[in-house]
């Protein structure tokens, strides 16, 4: 799932525009435009992101109010960097917004009594979380207790030069694709110094997908840190030698070589690697790149596992008609509303029914034919990330932690262990 710390800053999707310089305030009102809403008065709610982003969850409340026209919702776009201090300031002095947007870092308001729990108003709207969004259904959740509302959920995907595997002769890739045969798949792709066979999995999303599909896990089902277990060690020491061993994966150095923060997107649509792995915000830069391309679910290891990006829609607890927000969230994450997501091409629908429509499979706006069931299929094995409180330690923690390891300069285990204890004092049992 992606956040606005560390996964909103790869978004950039269909008519995305620059990122509001401040917070632009805008109001869907039904029939009490005078400022009520029920008890309370107007709703408020809070998102982050550009303007497709406004635009979009404008559409949806807009949609939200012609159907129940006695609710006013005014929206809060907020420049993604300033998020997080934005809300939590805001509910600190009791002017909380009554909606807000969250990502992998719902925790950390959760763990301060900023949220919410909507284990109640879940119940009492009779709503099946399992069945309504797959596997993400509970990822919202903190000490048993649901907290927010799956919004946007799109797995990481696998996009590849379909030209260079039907000329090499290779099997495309799939869900049932192994490691191995993607190893031999980027070998015979790769031409020295020209051409890679892979972007590389160095981002948390990619390689901790490797580490769950070993049988790995990042906080083990107690709470506790379990990055130095062999699993997880043998799943990043696979995605180091992919560079320092195979050779087929750009070095640092390489991609410096291909212009200035040239990254995987970049080098892919490029054509200077055959394969790489990203989200759903790719695809709008690729309808316009010259290169033949597709997508396809992340291979598998001993098991499937694949991270998702999305966000959620949470209440605050300074929320002045909690039942009114819920109800306003029921909506927002039904089929009806969460269409218009795909519509305007904003992100990928957490809701299972949208993600199987042709609405999402064929959208107006797809100008080639892409293999776009490979999010829905993907769903099924989106596993549960940890989004604990401390998750901005945790990933501060990773990045300085294997800073040296992606350099070729120290092994996985070396480098785990070091984290391990960094993390273990850090991070509390849940």
């Amino acid at each position: 799932m992606t956040g606005h710390s560390a996964g909103i800053s790869r978004r950039r999707f269909l008519g995305m525009g620059a990122a509001a310089a401040g917070v632009i305030t805008l109001t869907a009102c039904g029939a009490d435009s005078d400022g009520e809403s029920g008890k309370g008065g107007p709703l408020t709610m809070t998102v982050w992101g550009g303007d497709s982003d406004r635009v979009a969850y404008q559409k949806r409340l807009d949609l939200l109010v012609a159907k129940y026209p006695d609710l006013s919702v005014k929206l809060q776009l907020i420049p993604d960097e300033t998020y997080a201090q934005k809300v939590q300031t805001m509910i600190a002095g009791g002017t909380g917004p009554d909606i807000m947007e969250v990502a992998e870092n719902v925790n950390a308001y959760a763990g301060k009594n900023q949220l919410l729990p909507l284990d109640e108003l879940v119940k009492k709207a009779g709503l099946d979380l399992a069945a309504g969004y797959g596997a993400v259904g509970g990822i919202y959740t903190y000490k048993n207790q649901v907290f927010a509302i799956p919004d946007r959920s799109g797995a990481m995907i696998v996009y590849y030069n379909k030209a260079l595997f039907t000329k090499a002769g290779l099997k495309l890739p799939s869900a049932e694709s192994t490691w191995e045969e993607m190893l031999a798949s980027f070998q015979a792709l790769s031409i020295p110094g020209k051409q890679w066979g892979f972007a590389g999995a160095g981002w948390w999303p990619q390689w901790w997908s490797l580490a769950y599909q070993n049988g790995g896990k990042i906080i083990d089902d107690a709470g506790r840190p379990a990055v130095n277990s062999p699993e997880v060690v043998e799943a990043l020491a696979w995605v180091g030698d992919l560079t320092t061993r195979h050779k087929v994966v750009p070095t640092k150095e390489q991609y410096a070589d291909m212009g200035a923060d040239v990254g995987g997107d970049q080098a892919f649509a490029n054509g200077k690697v055959a394969v790489n792995i990203t989200g759903f915000w790719a695809i709008s830069g690729l309808l316009k790149s010259e290169i033949d391309w597709d997508i396809a679910p992340m291979w598998r290891g001993k098991q499937q596992a694949v991270s998702a990006f999305g966000s959620g829609l949470a209440i605050s607890r300074t929320a002045k008609n909690p039942d009114n927000a819920f109800k306003a969230i029921q909506f927002l994450t039904s089929p009806e509303a969460q269409k218009t997501i795909i519509d305007l091409g904003q992100d990928v629908p957490a809701s299972v029914e949208v993600q199987k429509s042709d609405a999402f499979l064929k959208p107006a706006w797809m100008t080639k034919s892409v293999n776009m069931k490979a999010f829905g299929d993907s769903s099924a094995f989106v596993y549960r990330a940890p989004f604990i409180p401390e998750w901005n330690e945790m990933q501060k923690a990773f990045d300085d932690g294997l800073a040296n390891f992606f350099l070729g300069k120290q092994d996985a285990k070396s480098a785990l262990d070091a984290i391990q204890k960094q993390l273990e004092s850090i991070i509390k049992p849940a």
